[in-house]
């Protein structure tokens, strides 16, 4: 069968659960809504900030929410989705953001990064916010390179902020002896978590309205079951969510049971 069956069986105006949601349709659950408030105070202060959750936690979607609410004349988002971008990849991506042309040598570029940083602020009074994101992918040089650049002005004033958003595992490698510099000045350390049971079943009414459907559309035991496997991380609820649509349907059901979500989870569970 094919998911484009399943919106005229459910009467969706569009289907449910996808990515792609404007920043004001999001929903605010605890742990979003205050990594958006964090994230857009690390932002107002230019400082460095660490992000960190599980795959699905909802980190980018709330980076994307906390940068949507930014005066767009007052700041330049540089997004590097890519850490693993050897030695000078740091630097060139921020000259290349900047609309320059990186130095050759490596001596060169990193003034030529600085002054570059400064001047966007100085001379367009703009704050540079840069985002690392898959920042546990960063190596010993990059964390190096970001320990030089944050260290060279962070003291006294700081005219950019910065942001690693990355899986658990970026915390401990930065606490780690080498870094302790850079540790040293991170501002901001916030962990996203799971919704809550409550919040998985708000989430998932949610995501219906947006798609057309108001009414009671997943059973109590099927909202307990999505939340228990899932731990209440976004994407997995979004997976399980469609995969019990899907079962719901297969079996001529208006409404999704417990029956239908247990046939997702083993769907999910055994990709």
């Amino acid at each position: 069968m094919s998911l484009s069956q399943l919106q005229p069986h459910y009467g969706f105006t569009k289907m449910p659960f996808g990515r792609a949601l404007a920043p004001q349709m999001l929903h605010r659950h605890t742990s979003h809504a205050e990594a958006v408030a964090r994230i857009s105070w690390c932002i107002s202060e230019r400082a460095l900030g660490v992000v960190t959750g599980e795959v699905g936690a909802g980190k980018t979607v709330a980076i994307r929410a906390a940068l949507a609410g930014l005066d767009a004349s007052r700041h330049t988002t540089i997004y590097l989705g890519n850490p693993a971008v050897g030695g000078r990849g740091l630097y060139s991506g921020i000259v290349t953001a900047l609309g320059g042309v990186p130095r050759f040598h490596k001596a060169a570029l990193i003034p030529q990064t600085t002054e570059m940083l400064a001047a966007e602020e100085h001379e367009r009074g703009r704050t540079v916010v840069l985002v690392l994101d898959e920042a546990h992918l960063l190596g010993i040089e990059q964390l190096e390179e970001l320990r030089l650049l944050t260290s060279a002005d962070m003291d006294s004033h700081s005219p950019f902020a910065c942001l690693l958003v990355g899986q658990p595992t970026l915390r401990r490698r930065i606490k780690l002896g080498t870094f302790a510099a850079l540790d040293q000045r991170i501002a901001l350390r916030y962990t996203m978590t799971g919704m809550s049971e409550p919040e998985t079943k708000s989430y998932l009414t949610h995501h219906l309205k947006l798609a057309g459907r108001s009414d009671t559309l997943f059973s109590d035991d099927a909202v307990a079951l999505i939340h228990q496997v899932s731990r209440g991380i976004p994407r997995a609820v979004n997976n399980l969510a469609v995969q019990a649509l899907v079962a719901a349907f297969a079996t001529n059901k208006t409404i999704v049971d417990e029956s239908s979500a247990r046939t997702a989870v083993t769907e999910v569970t055994t990709e």
